[in-house]
């Protein structure tokens, strides 16, 4: 599936190809899982005859339109506190990992022929690094032809989980960014080109020569971005993969993690990438529709039980079984179920 034409739509879409019917689960929020949502939707329909009608428009937006009480779950990559939860009624749970990728648009450049660290990655959304041929790039990158070209740098505009496990990775690597800029899903950047959604940046990379950007995998891959290779907490040179996805969500300690409130940022281990995010679903405990609600657990559950494999293919990577079983058992707290 080419998500270019997502790119094309904008940031609000529907994963079902069908329109939302009475009896079809709706949900809004994250951007980063939407490749996958869209792919599982497409499947769940044809098994059950029951459409997904999800809005891509951010985590902040997804928590809105959750709150508000418009849709059966909000969606969103940043894990909620538990003050915020008991505010609201809500049970959260995990739904599925993936890896944030710098994107860029150079001339010559494809795949991974380019590495960043941490701190240079920081620099250059600090506005400290300006140009591609930056002696700190040229350090990690000794055979690349760098051209002497001004780095346009491109980031979210709108209140986003990709952004806030973005800038947790760059406040644990970089002292001056967690002083200056911070974590946040919503932050006051010193540079840049604002974007709404993964898509919104994809876009404005792929249409600006000698920008950079920060996507889940997915949307780098299908649209035949660009990305870079980057060095993790180990000092090793890592590739954006499946594999290296895995070696850092394994890292995760779901199991003390209370109300599943657990970032994997800047992992450990020399196989693991450092840019990690876990993207959230969030129901009320006493539900509105009692019927709505039942339909997007089975759907949830449908996707635990027969959504792996398809969620590797896009790069992302499934919650393990021992997680899944903790999410089963925190569904006891919806009391619809």
């Amino acid at each position: 599936m080419k998500f270019s034409t997502l790119i094309a739509a904008g940031f609000a879409m529907v994963a079902s190809i069908s329109a939302a019917v009475a009896e079809d689960i709706s949900g809004a929020g994250a951007t980063f899982p939407f490749p996958i949502y869209s792919k599982w939707a497409d499947a769940y329909k044809k098994a059950s005859g029951v459409g997904l009608n999800y809005q891509s428009i951010g985590s902040g937006a997804g928590r809105k339109q959750i709150q508000a009480k418009t849709v059966t779950f909000g969606a969103t990559d940043i894990p909620q506190k538990e003050a915020y939860l008991d505010q609201y009624g809500f049970v959260q749970f995990p739904m599925v990992m993936g890896g944030i990728v710098p994107i860029v648009n150079l001339e010559g450049v494809s795949g991974s022929d380019l590495t960043l660290s941490g701190e240079t990655l920081a620099n250059i959304y600090l506005g400290k690094i300006k140009k591609w041929d930056d002696a700190a790039i040229a350090a990690l990158n000794p055979k690349a032809k760098l051209p002497s070209l001004p780095i346009i740098v491109i980031r979210r505009s709108d209140g986003s989980g990709t952004t806030f496990n973005f800038t947790t990775y760059l406040s644990a690597v970089s002292g001056e960014f967690k002083s200056k800029v911070g974590a946040g899903e919503a932050v006051e950047w010193p540079v840049g080109i604002g974007a709404a959604g993964n898509a919104g940046v994809s876009a404005n990379v792929m249409q600006t020569k000698g920008s950079i950007g920060y996507v889940e995998y997915a949307y780098a891959t299908q649209n035949g971005l660009a990305w870079t290779d980057m060095v993790n907490s180990a000092g090793k040179r890592v590739k954006p993969s499946l594999a290296s996805f895995k070696a850092a969500a394994s890292k995760g300690d779901w199991a003390n993690a209370k109300r599943f409130n657990l970032i994997l940022a800047n992992s450990p281990g020399e196989a693991s990438w450092p840019m990690m995010a876990t993207t959230f679903i969030l129901m009320y405990a006493e539900p509105v529709s009692a019927p709505a609600s039942n339909a997007a657990l089975k759907y949830f559950d449908w996707a635990y039980t027969n959504g792996g494999k398809m969620a590797e293919d896009l790069d992302y990577v499934p919650m393990p079984d021992s997680v899944v079983a903790q999410v089963r058992s925190a569904w006891k707290g919806i009391a619809s179920k």
